[in-house]
């Protein structure tokens, strides 16, 4: 059946009733989705993706992990069904539901780290975050009931500087003045919209705030720039929604709406060029321990005077993501009981996996925006870094200590490995880490320690976190000078001890689909 003639079809007998008929998955292979454009103006769509948007919101739960590995089978690639699933989440969620979100954020580090796998396992990470996604997509009802629609784009005043512009929106709690302003300069280069978005992203410190930012910005070299506006939107949905929590719960907002421009006027970061200075080991480490040790406006403005002494931004970047991992390292453990989370646990929503993530995310947009957002985005890195001292029970020296570092006394490296497993299995935070920490210390190879703790994060539900926290420490480890670089290591090997035991829901289907052993 021809084009032409398909639609003639569907004119006569309704769209949403053959598709009810047939079911979403032979409706995919098909090549029909719920609704053209034209159908229904109210309902965003994705062009040539949209059937298998369609097929990732609707395809029951119980078919369709089979569905996914016959387009596999059939010459889908998984970074295909990653943007498929991309899409379907922002239209079912709009950045607006938590789980939702979590998994959003999650799809990007999956696709990667199914690159590091053998061929024959490269789809059980893709297909574990897959499965998440549609499971919530159906247990909150947006597949029938979605979040985004198009919107239409407000008429910008002439000469509106674009980032303050939309930030005095969001800060307006108003969904519709927000998406309208977004939506115009959405209309423009995109890194630009990108940039204005910033400005709202560094109002408030909140670890899905800007991870949500940074990975949506990462999926569009994957999902491709025409989504652009759709995938970005959320971040403003996101924004807005925060608003409307401090004006609902009359709470003041955080300082960092004060202290991010009286730092930049203070230095006059804006008027200086950007730093090539190179920093030694004791400079980053000391950086580093001030972020840790210090207030959030003591970090901030360690930040802000390493930026106007010209230090190089990768540079204070690293002395960020140290602080942050110290905080895993320092970490006691939760000290009540939560679903999934045991007492001692560090694993999930944990001060230190928090914010290792966003820590990340800060460094990678500073990466890619334009000069004004670098420099916001480092100050705001350290500040947001520092406030995790006060959010958990940390110990005064770092973990693994020394006393369970001498406790291992093998130096072969297979057998280190062993060891590491071994303690994995026994969920011992303390002996993985003091393992790994020693492994690093005889000068091993890395590879082998990343492709244990990779299977790890590709079974385990890591309660949201497993996909995103093996990503930072795998991106933070290449950035991190070989002094400080296994401290990365040393932090996932704890995390990864703590969430062993609670496989990921449709993992073992997967497996038994792919015919390899989970």
């Amino acid at each position: 059946m021809n084009s032409n003639s398909r639609r003639e079809f569907l004119a006569d007998i309704g769209r949403g009733m053959l598709i009810g008929s047939v079911g979403s998955s032979l409706a995919l292979d098909l090549g029909l989705s719920p609704a053209f454009a034209d159908d229904d103006s109210k309902k965003l769509t994705f062009g040539n993706m949209e059937p298998l948007v369609a097929a990732l919101q609707e395809t029951p739960l119980n078919k369709l992990q089979t569905m996914l590995v016959k387009k596999l089978n059939s010459g889908t690639d998984l970074q295909t069904l990653i943007s498929a699933a991309a899409l379907a989440n922002t239209r079912s969620f709009g950045g607006q539901d938590y789980t939702g979100f979590h998994t959003f954020m999650a799809l990007a580090p999956a696709y990667q780290m199914a690159q590091q796998l053998p061929t024959e396992l490269k789809p059980l990470p893709v297909l574990k975050v897959l499965y998440r996604n549609t499971s919530r997509i159906q247990e909150t009802g947006h597949h029938k009931n979605e979040v985004l629609h198009p919107v239409k784009a407000t008429t910008l005043p002439k000469g509106s500087a674009g980032g303050p512009l939309l930030q005095a929106a969001t800060r307006s709690a108003d969904y519709d003045k927000a998406e309208g302003i977004f939506a115009a300069q959405a209309q423009g280069p995109i890194g630009e919209a990108f940039n204005h978005l910033q400005f709202a992203i560094q109002d408030e410190l909140n670890v899905h705030r800007v991870v949500l930012s940074w990975r949506a910005w990462a999926m569009l070299d994957m999902v491709g720039q025409e989504h652009a506006h759709s995938l970005l939107r959320q971040s403003v949905r996101f924004c807005v929604k925060a608003e409307q929590g401090i004006v609902n719960s009359k709470r003041q907002p955080s300082k960092i709406r004060t202290v991010l421009p009286m730092l930049l006027d203070q230095y006059r970061l804006l008027s200086k060029p950007i730093g090539k200075r190179k920093a030694d080991d004791a400079w980053v480490e000391s950086l580093a321990q001030t972020i840790y040790h210090g207030s959030s406006e003591q970090a901030a403005d360690a930040a802000a005077a390493a930026l106007a002494e010209g230090f190089d931004p990768e540079a204070i970047g690293e002395a960020i993501s140290l602080a942050s991992n110290a905080l895993v390292l320092h970490d006691q453990g939760r000290t009540k009981a939560r679903p999934d989370k045991p007492i001692g646990s560090v694993h999930g929503d944990s001060v230190g996996v928090h914010a290792s993530d966003s820590a990340n995310a800060w460094r990678n947009i500073a990466r890619v925006s334009n000069k004004r957002n670098m420099l916001a985005s480092l100050i705001v890195g350290a500040y947001h870094t520092a406030t995790g001292r006060y959010k958990s029970k940390l110990n005064a020296v770092s973990y693994p200590l020394d006393e369970q570092i001498e406790q291992i006394t093998s130096k072969n490296p297979a057998t280190l490995i062993q060891e590491v497993e071994a303690a994995i299995r026994d969920k011992d935070q303390f002996r993985a880490a003091a393992v790994v920490h020693r492994y690093g210390e005889l000068g091993h190879s890395a590879r082998p320690v990343f492709d244990l703790l990779l299977r790890y994060a590709t079974s385990e539900d890591g309660a949201l976190h497993a996909e995103k926290y093996y990503s930072t420490v795998n991106e933070e480890f290449r950035n991190t000078r070989a002094a400080f670089r296994w401290r990365q290591l040393v932090g996932l090997a704890r995390v990864t001890a703590s969430e062993y035991g609670k496989p990921s829901p449709g993992y073992a289907e997967a497996c038994g689909l792919l015919n390899v052993n989970s």
